[in-house]
C-alpha cells in the first residue's frame, strides 16, 4: 500500500499529536489549529505533526471541477515548519487512500507515525465518503486508545477564515482581503520565460513569470510587487492579464523590476503582491500604454517607500 510506505519514511522518536488537511495557503484559520495543535502537545509531551495530501481531494474524487490552488506542495511545507511543528508529513491523496475506511486511516497513524491523538477543525472528515466526522473520531478514540480535540473555526469581519474565502477575495483583486485572512501577502512563484518583448520596445523590460497551470491568480490587473532574485528583494510592477492593448488572448504575469540590471531568463522567482493598482485596460497606442506605465512605476514606488519597503 503506497500510504503506509509513505507514512513509514517518517520515523517519530515518541509518541504524537497530529493534524491532517490539505492546508492550502496556510491562512490564519490554519494557523490558529496549529497553535492549538502544538499548545496541546507541549501538555502531553508528545510531538506536533501536520500530515498534508499532495494533491487536494477534490482533484482526485470530482476531476471535473477547476480547484487552483493558493499555494503548491512545496510552499505549503515551508509554510507549514515555519509554524514550528516537529514534522509535517506529506502524503499523496489518489483513489486508494479514498477508499480507506476511516478505521484504516488512522490506524495507519498510530501504526507508522505513533500517534496518540488527532486535533481538526470543525467541519473535518476523514475516510471513504467522509465517513470520519468528530463524533466517528470521539468513538474511534476511545476504541482504538487516542484523543480527538475539536477547534472552532476562526472568524474574521463575520466570515469564517478558509481557503475559500482566499480564493475568493484573491478573484476580486482584493489583496487587503487576501493579506488579513493569510497573515501575510500573497506570492507567485515560477520561472521567467521568453515573452513578447513588447516591454523592451515600450522602455519598460519585464520578466516574464511562467507559473504553475493550477496556480490560483488574482483579478486581472497592474498590481505593486517585490520580486525576490538571488536573496535580494526589489521593488516591481506587475501585469497580470492579457494585455489588450495589443490583443492578447493568453493570460501572462509580466513583472518589470525596478532598479535592477541583468538577465533573468530561466531563473525562478518570486513575487509577493503588495496592493492592487488599477484594473487592465486597453489603451488606444503604445504611447498611451507607456504614459500609463511610467506612472504605475511613480505610484509602486510611492507606495512601497510608505510600507517601508526597499
Amino acid at each position: 500500500m503506497q500510504i503506509e510506505q509513505e507514512l513509514a519514511k517518517f520515523s517519530p522518536g515518541k509518541d504524537t499529536l497530529l493534524t491532517i488537511g490539505v492546508f492550502d495557503g496556510v491562512h490564519l484559520g490554519h494557523k490558529y489549529l496549529i497553535a492549538r495543535l502544538k499548545e496541546l502537545a507541549k501538555e502531553r509531551g508528545l510531538l506536533s505533526g501536520v500530515v498534508t495530501f499532495s494533491q487536494h481531494p477534490v482533484a482526485v474524487l470530482s476531476p471535473q471541477t477547476e480547484l487552483l490552488f493558493l499555494t503548491d506542495l512545496d510552499q505549503r511545507i515551508e509554510h507549514l515548519k515555519n509554524e514550528g511543528v516537529d514534522a509535517v508529513v506529506p502524503i499523496p491523496f489518489n483513489l486508494e487512500v479514498a477508499q480507506l475506511s476511516a478505521r484504516e486511516f488512522v490506524g495507519l497513524l498510530k501504526k507508522c507515525l505513533r500517534m496518540r491523538g488527532l486535533v481538526v477543525g470543525y467541519d473535518f472528515a476523514l475516510g471513504r465518503d467522509r465517513e470520519g466526522n468528530s463524533d466517528t473520531l470521539h468513538k474511534l478514540g476511545k476504541e482504538m486508545n487516542f484523543t480527538v480535540a475539536v477547534v472552532p473555526p476562526m472568524i474574521n469581519g463575520g466570515e469564517i477564515v478558509s481557503s475559500t474565502a482566499v480564493r475568493k477575495a484573491l478573484a476580486e483583486g482584493n489583496m487587503k482581503r487576501v493579506q488579513k485572512l493569510s497573515g501575510r501577502l500573497f506570492s507567485l512563484k515560477g520561472r521567467v520565460v521568453t515573452g513578447s518583448r513588447r516591454g523592451i520596445e515600450l522602455g519598460f523590460p519585464t520578466a516574464n513569470l511562467s507559473v504553475n497551470s493550477g496556480q490560483a491568480l488574482p483579478k486581472s490587473g497592474v498590481y505593486v510587487t517585490r520580486a525576490h532574485i538571488d536573496d535580494k528583494i526589489y521593488p516591481s510592477v506587475t501585469n497580470i492579464g492579457f494585455c489588450p492593448t495589443f490583443g492578447g488572448t493568453e493570460c501572462t504575469i509580466e513583472v518589470h523590476i525596478l532598479d535592477y540590471q541583468g538577465d533573468l531568463y530561466q531563473h525562478e522567482m518570486r513575487i509577493d503582491i503588495v496592493e492592487r493598482l488599477r484594473d487592465e485596460k486597453k489603451f488606444d497606442s503604445p504611447a498611451e500604454l507607456k504614459k500609463q506605465i511610467a506612472e504605475d512605476i511613480k505610484q509602486s514606488k510611492a507606495i512601497l517607500d510608505s510600507r517601508g519597503s526597499n
